[in-house]
């Protein structure tokens, strides 16, 4: 199924790629990435599942990139995506605390290397030597910077609202990020409304040789870069979640999800262990928020509005809270109906139906749309798509005879 799925959507893109036809393409795209989920929960020895999502990683997915740059920017927003989901699965799913303004570290992380991997920072300084913005090569040095930067915000945000719980948390979070993005919208040196344009990516010759020999045509190599840029962040973000989850702190994080009180008087620092939760979880935000403004090559403050807080938490919520695969799987699924299902249905119904009313187009009720999802979710699989052991004996503990042991999860 992975390699029939990646291959027609190669060979079969003229003949899907207009009319009725068209809905085709996300349904082979949501195949392929179907028989991943197969993959990971495939009864086989760990070496053959790395076979298979090696191939699915390094020769499927790239020769659907060459022939169809969609697929690359797809992959890419996913993999972004799913990134911000880790880190506030942290927050959220590990340390139990509700934070609705997340997207304000992604924001920190953006406008830190758009100000000054672009022309606006050249204006700013009114030095003709910065016109074109810094040297690209100091990309690297921000993506570090940025993760400072956020955890920083992180932790000041933390400092003086950890005392709330629950609701009050929520609230004050929500109106925290909401204060960044307004910042955003009225500093000069964000530029305001406008916007920030024309920002650089790190210049990698050996990689654009290599793209050139894998048969990438000269306008593939930024994506073609910054996959295999996301490609590594991910996979560092996920042994990171998998060891702070088996860690000391990652047990005293679930210790205060599950009970305040008895995890303060069993000795766990409630404040430090929440503001180190929060600057954590900051700080995969804000390293990538380097690379979606680098990705964009455009930033403005519509990008950090608080439906996108809203949105990274339903991919938490939606894949499975406090699971890392359930959380990426979540992120795979909203990205991919708020970026290709949604859009392809509207392309389709105006191509056959020229003359329908255009209140009728899907993509105008997205958030209606996964609105109704999620309440479906929650009515009749609360726990999430892919959940933990853990989380499922939460969900179900009163439905019957007990889940299985919880050390399975831990295996």
């Amino acid at each position: 199924l992975l390699t029939l799925s990646g291959l027609l959507l190669v060979f079969m893109r003229d003949l899907v790629a207009d009319g009725p036809m068209k809905m085709l393409q996300p349904v082979l795209f949501g195949g392929f990435l179907l028989s991943l989920l197969f993959a990971y929960q495939w009864k086989a020895a760990p070496w053959a599942k790395m076979l298979v999502f090696a191939s699915a990683i390094v020769f499927v997915l790239p020769f659907m990139g060459r022939s169809n740059t969609s697929y690359f920017d797809l992959m890419i927003q996913m993999m972004i995506f799913a990134a911000l989901a880790l880190g506030l699965n942290i927050v959220v799913g590990l340390a139990g605390l509700l934070d609705l303004g997340y997207i304000a570290f992604f924001a920190v992380g953006a406008y830190l290397w758009g100000i000054f991997g672009s022309p606006q920072f050249g204006e700013i300084t009114g030095n003709p030597a910065f016109a074109g913005g810094i040297n690209p090569a100091y990309f690297w040095l921000f993506i570090p910077l940025a993760i400072a930067a956020a955890a920083g915000v992180g932790v000041l945000i933390g400092l003086p609202v950890l005392k709330l719980k629950g609701d009050y948390l929520a609230i004050v979070t929500l109106g925290l990020g909401e204060v960044i993005r307004i910042f955003a919208n009225n500093l000069e040196v964000t530029n305001g409304p406008q916007g920030i344009d024309a920002i650089e990516s790190a210049p990698v010759p050996w990689l654009n040789s290599l793209a050139h020999t894998l048969g990438f045509a000269e306008d593939q190599y930024r994506l073609f870069f910054l996959y295999i840029l996301v490609l590594a962040v991910i996979a560092l973000t996920i042994v990171v979640n998998q060891r702070l989850d088996r860690s000391k702190i990652g047990r005293a994080w679930i210790a205060i999800r599950e009970d305040e009180v008895a995890a303060q008087a069993m000795g766990v620092p409630l404040l430090k262990t929440k503001l180190l939760a929060f600057a954590t979880g900051a700080s995969f935000a804000g390293a990538m928020g380097v690379i979606f403004a680098a990705k964009q090559a455009f930033i403005d403050p519509k990008s950090f509005d608080y439906f996108q807080s809203i949105g990274v938490m339903s991919m938490v919520i939606l894949g499975g809270m406090g699971n890392i695969p359930g959380v990426i799987l979540g992120a795979i699924v909203v990205t991919m109906l708020n970026l290709m299902v949604l859009p392809t249905l509207s392309e389709v119904l105006q191509s056959s139906f020229p003359n329908i009313n255009q209140n009728l187009d899907p993509s105008k009720y997205q958030r209606l749309i996964f609105g109704l999802v999620l309440v479906f979710m929650m009515l009749y699989r609360p726990e999430g798509l892919l959940p933990s052991e853990r989380r499922k004996h939460e969900m179900h503990s009163g439905d019957g005879p007990a889940v299985d042991s919880l050390t399975t999860e831990n295996q």
